[in-house]
């Protein structure tokens, strides 16, 4: 289970460190891909595996079931660590999640996510205003 909050800077190769934590959990080789809310998402290898058995059950014949998976499936890429635990993002990733130099590395249960530092503050400054307005409505999803 991947959760804490982790700050780090992305070089101009596109290399960014994932927290020694994460990386034991994630394994030597995940998929990063695009996420929802403008950050990246990154599997292990397991989770993903469970990922696309539930987009496998989509139906072809529908237009947004189509298209999610194009989005989701187009900027999937296969990752590995260097030596010094860093990732090599692609172009369209960092374009996706608007990535400058500083980030932030969230662990969220069965994912982590990657986020420019600037939108991660944002997101979570808007979160913790209506925190108490999210949780009473989580009993809409029998939660």
């Amino acid at each position: 289970m991947f959760m804490g909050e982790f700050h780090h800077t992305i070089d101009s190769k596109g290399r960014i460190i994932i927290p020694a934590k994460f990386r034991k959990e994630i394994g030597d080789t995940f998929v990063i891909t695009r996420g929802m809310d403008g950050c990246l998402f990154g599997y292990s290898m397991d989770q993903w595996s469970k990922l696309e058995a539930q987009l496998d059950k989509l139906p072809l014949t529908k237009k947004d079931a189509r298209a999610f998976t194009r989005f989701f499936y187009s900027a999937a890429g296969e990752m590995e660590f260097d030596k010094q635990g860093r990732v090599n993002l692609s172009a369209s990733l960092i374009e996706f999640a608007k990535l400058k130099k500083n980030c932030v590395v969230v662990g969220v249960s069965d994912r982590i996510e990657i986020w420019d530092e600037v939108k991660w503050t944002e997101f979570s400054q808007q979160a913790e205003d209506n925190f108490e307005e999210i949780s009473e409505k989580m009993t809409d999803f029998d939660f």
